[in-house]
């Protein structure tokens, strides 16, 4: 059995530590507490190999940019067979509160690009997902604008504790269910 962790954000260091990229910081986070790095470069992703719970795992950032994420996880899941239950999904979510998580399972796109693609890639909605809140933008700023911006000084540790949850939520995902982690992560909501 194989799980397929994919951290969305976009490449470059132009993208590095925007609340866009927060699935990759998550999925990076999910390799060190694995014992592996992530940097083989397969499914146009940088990946990692790992076990967990007696369980296969891939790690991956996609490396196509958000809006074609899809494509990276189709390769990645039709070449190991892996079933859409057992793909994760890591990324950024506005409608979400800085300092939130949630998991589920299913579900459109809500506006999400990497996801969109996603979900025409696989030909389904019916995957597991961590969504990491950091909040609408304020005042006239633009959403765009907004994803694409850093996180402020004081907001840098709630963003760190956020992606430490993501790994936690990720991991009870695959060791006890997505039910589990539903009823583990979500009742965390601020």
């Amino acid at each position: 059995m194989r799980y397929l962790i994919a951290g969305l954000g976009n490449p470059g260091s132009a993208y590095d530590n925007t609340r866009h990229n927060i699935g990759f910081r998550a999925a990076e986070r999910a390799a060190e507490r694995l014992g592996v790095k992530i940097g083989k470069k397969k499914f146009r992703s940088l990946c990692a190999e790992a076990l967990y719970s007696d369980k296969k795992l891939l790690i991956i950032k996609p490396q196509t940019f958000m809006n074609a994420s899809g494509e990276a996880l189709r390769e990645a899941k039709e070449f190991y067979r892996i079933a859409l239950e057992q793909i994760i999904v890591v990324y950024d979510e506005l409608d979400l509160p800085l300092g939130n998580i949630r998991v589920n399972r299913g579900g459109g796109s809500a506006g999400h690009n990497g996801i969109r693609s996603i979900i025409s890639s696989l030909g389904s909605e019916e995957f597991c997902r961590v969504r990491i809140g950091i909040g609408k933008p304020r005042g006239e700023k633009e959403a765009r604008d907004h994803v694409l911006s850093r996180f402020s000084s004081d907001e840098r540790e709630t963003a760190a504790e956020m992606v430490e949850v993501a790994v936690e939520a990720a991991l009870e995902i695959i060791s006890a269910g997505v039910d589990s982690a539903m009823n583990k992560f979500n009742s965390r909501l601020n």
